[in-house]
């Protein structure tokens, strides 16, 4: 599957941004996974997580549905659909593995910042807190 951004993509994930910025975590419907799946629907109208949204009410759960699906985790899931690039190299709109309270954590780059989901709402973190990322489109 070609990942292809759309000729309004920066639009998009600016609206998409916006709309999540007061949405509060909830796994299976408002999690970091669903979080970057968004920002990839947006920007190219492809929704990697459409067989897993809403599949699932905790972490545990949402690792067990991935892994009967044959991914190790949210990351093995990302990593299998874009292609990986340097931290260094993310550009607007890509997608960043950063070190979480309970362990690795998908958001979207956005400037010097990475939009991430949190419990309340939308957060950002450093870039340097970025470990892996992966081009979107």
């Amino acid at each position: 599957m070609e990942m292809i951004r759309r000729p309004d993509w920066r639009a998009r994930l600016a609206e998409w941004l916006v709309a999540e910025a007061t949405r509060p975590f909830e796994y299976g419907k408002s999690d970091c996974a669903l979080f970057s799946a968004g920002a990839v629907e947006a920007m190219t109208g492809i929704d990697l997580a459409a067989d897993w949204r809403g599949h699932y009410t905790t972490l545990r759960g949402g690792l067990r549905v991935l892994r009967r699906a044959g991914y190790h985790d949210h990351i093995a899931l990302t990593a299998a659909h874009l292609p990986e690039v340097a931290p260094g190299r993310a550009q607007v709109g890509d997608i960043a593995v950063v070190d979480g309270d309970d362990g690795p954590s998908l958001g979207v780059v956005n400037g010097a910042w990475v939009a991430v989901r949190t419990m309340s709402g939308l957060g950002h973190v450093p870039r340097d807190r970025v470990v892996r990322a992966f081009r979107c489109g």
